[in-house]
């Protein structure tokens, strides 16, 4: 088979057919068909060399192949067992690639990594199918991995929400959970007519740098506060934190805003990411 060429449409309709192999809707299978995205979304990702890299859901390998050319190994995780026999093929002349089967919101990839790696830093890439898109980014930045950037294709409001900015009907929780653990970033948009099948929607690519948590922050009580912030939109930030069912009152909670020099009347889309750090900071242990 001719390498680098994964992603033709005619490449990859060979090999499906010749393998029997059948996309499921459920585990939202659409398999890149374009070069120059392929090629793009390594390139973001900023690997090299001497670079280790995790992927999630590889699929028939076109991305694990471009991977493979640019980085010191790959281990790809791929939940679909029928794909077996199709990614020995494909991924045949490559030895720094190991396939790993498993569901990575299962698996213990903490462990998977340092069997192999030890404490190397992690560069996460895959093309995230939507369905599982946020479960496993939450799952990703959960592990304490040696994590050093991700690199993911997503669904483009999904990643307009993960990029997003005060004050926009993007800034959500989600943005925040994303800003606590990186600096993120949309490096590409992709037209829903680079897959096979094609979705009903188009994507992004989102580069995050991983920053180092700050010491001085809790993050549970952080992020419980960002969830009630959010919980009512519609609500100044002082009736939608009041109001979530801490244990302190709403006057405790107007001198704690007032402490972090935050206006009560603002609503919890407008309260910058520094904003809510120091809002937590000033929070009791105990709420």
């Amino acid at each position: 088979m001719d390498n680098k060429r994964l992603y033709t449409p005619s490449t990859i309709k060979e090999i499906l057919n010749r393998h029997g192999f059948t996309m499921t809707k459920a585990l939202g299978q659409n398999f890149l068909i374009d070069g120059n995205t392929v090629r793009g979304i390594v390139q973001g990702s900023g690997v090299t060399k001497e670079d280790r890299v995790l992927e999630i859901g590889p699929g028939i390998g076109t991305l694990t192949e471009e991977l493979a050319l640019e980085a010191k190994s790959v281990l790809a995780v791929e939940k679909d067992q029928r794909l077996k026999p199709i990614l020995e093929e494909t991924m045949a002349d490559y030895d720094n690639v190991e396939i790993l089967f498993g569901d990575a919101l299962k698996l213990d990839l903490k462990k998977e990594w340092e069997d192999r790696f030890g404490q190397d830093p992690v560069h996460i890439v895959a093309n995230l199918p939507y369905y599982v898109t946020t479960p496993i980014l939450g799952a990703l930045f959960d592990l304490d991995l040696p994590l050093k950037s991700l690199t993911v294709m997503v669904q483009k409001e999904v990643a307009e929400r993960m990029c997003g900015q005060e004050g926009t009907k993007d800034y959500g929780a989600l943005t925040l959970f994303i800003r606590y653990h990186s600096d993120p970033e949309i490096i590409r948009q992709v037209p829903n007519s680079v897959f096979i099948p094609r979705p009903k929607v188009d994507s992004a690519v989102v580069h995050m740098l991983v920053k180092d948590p700050d010491p001085g922050i809790q993050r549970e009580k952080f992020f419980r506060i960002v969830k009630a912030a959010f919980s009512k939109r519609r609500k100044t930030i002082l009736n939608a934190l009041s109001s979530y069912g801490f244990s302190i009152s709403k006057a405790e909670i107007r001198k704690i805003l007032e402490k972090s020099n935050i206006d009560s009347i603002r609503r919890g889309e407008t309260l910058s990411l520094t904003e809510f750090l120091v809002l937590s900071i000033n929070f009791p242990d105990e709420f």
